[in-house]
């Protein structure tokens, strides 16, 4: 697949999710200080930083995993940063983890129920969605997931999200360790769930890729939000070519 770059989407109205002066610690470590980030319906939106940014603390924060220290997580107008997880998936925010997390030793088809177990009145639509999407996984439905590849794990991961009917998809470095020709199936796909109406928020070590497919950007340098702007500000920022764009 070739990765589309047609990207229409821009902020207007009342954002889907606003991160307003959010702090995390683990013990004496702040991983966020103050990070405040704004996402609005229908766009992609990346978070770009190395490891060890907060990319990853900054998506569990929004899920409910990881508790803050202060700051403000309203997600659809409502205040979510004290709700726990179940709540907030109900609500529509959905995490596709980092490193394909998919539940090696069920099946592709029950991995899925798994991820539509509070929507289950709607999981024959949502599976035949999905199906729709992925057409592999349909193929692999009974196969026990440890022997999909890495990019049918991905997709797997990412499809399972899509069976709580979210409104949100945060998605953790989706591309870390897999082949080049896969990670620009992962990024078509993610397009494309785009096009069909989902607001994602992306961390991403790969920021040429990221910004090539998103809308806007944050750069992340140790907790705390550093540049912000459209994909193409960022991608001619001198600074963001130096340090992440090998330029």
């Amino acid at each position: 697949m070739a990765q589309n770059e047609t990207k229409t989407a821009s902020p207007s109205g009342v954002p889907l999710l606003k991160v307003e002066n959010l702090s995390v610690s683990y013990g004496h470590i702040n991983a966020l200080k103050g990070v405040s980030i704004e996402v609005f319906p229908g766009e992609i939106v990346v978070l770009i930083g190395a490891n060890g940014a907060g990319k990853t603390t900054l998506l569990s924060s929004i899920l409910g995993i990881t508790p803050s220290k202060a700051g403000t997580i309203t997600f659809d107008g409502q205040r979510i940063e004290k709700k726990p997880v179940d709540k907030n998936v109900r609500k529509g925010v959905c995490l596709v983890p980092e490193g394909r997390g998919v539940f090696a030793s069920m099946s592709v088809m029950d991995n899925l129920l798994l991820g539509a177990h509070h929507n289950l009145q709607n999981k024959d639509k949502n599976l035949e969605r999905v199906f729709g999407w992925f057409p592999i996984l349909n193929q692999r439905k009974n196969q026990v997931a440890k022997t999909l590849s890495g990019g049918e794990r991905q997709m797997l991961s990412i499809a399972r999200g899509l069976m709580s009917a979210p409104k949100l998809i945060l998605v953790d470095e989706p591309s870390i360790g897999l082949a080049p020709i896969v990670v620009n199936d992962i990024f078509t796909i993610l397009q494309m769930l785009n096009k069909e109406g989902y607001t994602i928020l992306l961390s991403e070590q790969n920021a040429y890729k990221a910004l090539k497919a998103a809308h806007r950007g944050y750069v992340l340098e140790t907790g705390t939000v550093t540049l912000t702007g459209t994909a193409q500000q960022l991608l001619s920022d001198p600074g963001v070519k130096a340090a992440y764009l090998g330029a």
